[in-house]
């Protein structure tokens, strides 16, 4: 176990840590002291190489933008070449390992770093969306779901491939309806590594941003429902309900800056907690989500791209449609994936690191093809040729 992974594994800062570490130098003689002193500075010298490559990239990603903005031309050498330094020093033994992990754990010491917070669940969003708004999402059976999802997608243009890769890579091919990143989906194990919710992983950021563009449609069309003579009293008064709650959210988000960072900063209260359900809604979830995944699509036509794949779509989906594009062009394709991503997605995310955009295009459509031989994912393709049929039969 090395001393990096301790710090990970523990959620610690350095500077945090380097602070613990001085304490646990003094409980250290001998061989273990040198041993413990000389990896710590090794680790400090890494970590500086380390700041300095990543700053160099943002300085590098900063001057792309000015080109791109003067409509200059952006080549290979607007970026960084090559991948963050590895650590190559000493080896922290096994024994000496074990013991400062358990200094840093030990509950009995006073701690002088900040617990982590753990990220909200599945149950925090929920709570709130009915706090704040008296929502309480419609959950339906998981085969409705993407019927209803499938639905959705053709009737905005998209195909099957299209929804289900995505998915699949998404999800591994296994994803619900409520399924949260960093928890499976089937053995409901595991803690929250993001807020990405869903088929299509939306983050709440992402749901704050889709209502702020679509929420006055999205009433619309349950007013439409509401409004069917055809619907039995009790759907109607729940349809009526989420109206309700859905108008209040509406108006919420309205008042929001229209910048992602506004959208980031709105997520992480109280009321912008309260949208993310949206996701999980029998009703909504679907609109939400593949509108999303429209309009990627419809980024990536914009930019001269009409026969985007579903490959191409996830990288769009992963890096963001900026960035995805970007991923795409003949300089972009041949340089390191620290081009396109933050320092903490990219040390997050393990399918993007040590490869060029092009070897990332690659890895996804790997994991894709594993993915899509999952229950879930052949269930969707199953669900899509059932929509597709109705489709035709209605025409």
């Amino acid at each position: 176990m090395c001393l990096s992974a301790v710090f990970v594994s523990l959620g610690a800062s350095e500077a945090f840590a380097r602070r613990d570490a001085h304490g646990f130098i003094a409980t250290l003689a001998g061989d273990d002291r040198r041993v413990f002193e000389a990896y710590l500075a090794a680790k400090t010298f890494h970590d500086a190489d380390l700041d300095a490559f990543w700053a160099k990239v943002d300085s590098k990603r900063k001057q792309r933008r000015a080109k791109k903005k003067k409509g200059s031309v952006i080549t290979a050498r607007d970026y960084v070449d090559g991948y963050p330094p590895e650590y190559d020093g000493p080896s922290l033994p096994s024994a000496l390992a074990k013991a400062w992990s358990k200094y840093l754990l030990d509950d009995t010491k006073p701690k002088t770093r900040k617990t982590a917070k753990e990220l909200p669940g599945i149950s925090d969003y929920l709570r709130q969306a009915k706090a704040q708004y008296g929502f309480v999402p419609d959950r339906i059976p998981e085969r409705e779901f993407k019927k209803r999802y499938a639905r959705e997608a053709l009737r905005l243009g998209l195909n099957s491939d299209q929804v289900v890769r995505v998915y699949a890579l998404e999800t591994s091919g296994l994803g619900t309806a409520d399924m949260q990143a960093g928890i499976h989906p089937i053995k409901r194990t595991g803690k929250p590594i993001s807020s990405a919710l869903g088929y299509a992983q939306l983050l709440a950021a992402n749901s704050i941003n889709e209502l702020q563009k679509h929420g006055v449609s999205f009433l619309k069309r349950l007013r439409e429902r509401a409004d069917d003579p055809n619907i039995d009293s009790s759907r109607r008064a729940a349809l009526e309900t989420k109206i309700a709650a859905l108008s209040k959210m509406v108006k919420r988000v309205k008042q929001v800056p229209q910048r992602w960072s506004s959208h980031q900063s709105f997520a992480r209260t109280d009321a912008g907690m309260g949208v993310h359900p949206i996701n999980i809604d029998g009703d909504i979830g679907p609109w939400l989500q593949v509108i999303k995944l429209k309009g990627i699509r419809d980024t990536a036509v914009r930019a001269g791209r009409p026969g985007i794949g579903p490959t191409e779509l996830e990288l769009m989906n992963l890096a963001g449609p900026g960035a995805g594009l970007e991923m795409m062009t003949s300089a972009g394709l041949m340089v390191s994936t620290v081009n396109f991503f933050s320092r903490g997605g990219y040390e997050r995310n393990t399918i993007v690191r040590g490869t060029t955009a092009r070897g990332l295009l690659e890895r996804l459509s790997q994991r894709m093809d594993e993915n899509v031989k999952n229950s879930g994912a052949q269930e969707f393709y199953e669900v899509f040729a059932e929509a597709q049929k109705e489709l035709r039969a209605q025409n």
